[in-house]
């Protein structure tokens, strides 16, 4: 569909096509991958902690006490409260994040562009119920429409990419701390455990706790660091990545409204953001 407006006395072509992803923005889609991934590796250890003897075998107070808030107390050493609360919150949602269709994402752009350099800045207004479940996209346009030059808007939008990028690396930078933290605290549980074994070797009763304590924690820490820290910190780390990804293109896109520039620059600039497989060609 091609849409004639008239500005400053020239009929300039707004090509819009039917199915416009302006009336269809990209929703964001939950990825519990990471949850499902997570759950899986825990249901395939119980399941051969319950085939293999009794599952109450591997539960002891001692070894959890030593391995799991012994890790804890140790981690916190090396942050402070603040960093604790914040990577909290980014652990919990990173099992359910939500990933956002960059392809649509780009169109969408390009559509916005397409308005932009044909109705002005202003024009924006009458799309933010469109672009309002994007919260960084809503505030370049609101910004733009609102007067802002490129270099603010660029510095104002960059900064704020720096700080989450910088949030999810602090809480990947904990997780990989406890994941190194943890094996150790088993290995001193171990230690703790062999020792008891030997100072009471004339009292056959003790000889199995014991022996108990120095095995389980050894279980304990390797689980901690092997399927739960480790995994979550490579996760915390491809969610920085994507997210920065997604608000680059954005900011280039926005940066490009702002310099009113020729719509298909803006899809080469996206195309050499976007990865291989999910590059768009959106004016074929």
């Amino acid at each position: 569909m091609v849409e004639k407006v008239d500005l400053k006395n020239k009929n300039i072509p707004v090509k819009l096509p039917q199915a416009s992803v302006l009336k269809y923005p990209p929703d964001d889609k939950a990825n519990a991958s990471a949850l499902i991934g997570l759950v899986l590796a825990i249901g395939l250890i119980v399941v051969a902690l319950v085939i293999g003897s009794s599952p109450s075998a591997f539960f002891d107070v001692r070894s959890v006490l030593i391995v799991v808030f012994g890790t804890f107390m140790v981690t916190s050493i090396s942050f402070n409260a603040e960093d604790f609360s914040a990577a909290t919150s980014l652990i919990g949602r990173s099992l359910l994040q939500r990933e956002t269709n960059v392809e649509l994402l780009s169109k969408q752009l390009l559509e916005l562009a397409l308005i932009v350099r044909a109705k002005g800045f202003l024009e924006l207004n009458n799309y933010t119920s469109h672009i309002r479940n994007n919260p960084f996209l809503h505030q370049g346009c609101r910004m733009l429409s609102d007067g802002n030059t490129q270099e603010e808007i660029t510095r104002i939008l960059g900064q704020e990419i720096d700080v989450q990028t910088r949030l999810h690396y602090k809480s990947a930078s904990i997780l990989r701390r406890a994941a190194e933290v943890a094996p150790a605290m088993g290995l001193i549980g171990t230690l703790i455990g062999l020792v008891q074994m030997l100072a009471f070797l004339d009292d056959p009763t003790t000889i199995g706790p014991s022996m108990a304590v120095a095995l389980l924690t050894t279980f304990y820490g390797a689980f901690l660091s092997t399927i739960i820290f480790s995994p979550l910190a490579t996760k915390m780390e491809y969610n920085a990545q994507s997210d920065a990804m997604q608000k680059r293109l954005i900011i280039n896109g926005i940066t490009s409204m702002a310099r009113k520039e020729n719509p298909r620059r803006l899809e080469m600039i996206l195309n050499s953001i976007l990865p291989l497989g999910h590059r768009i060609k959106y004016f074929e």
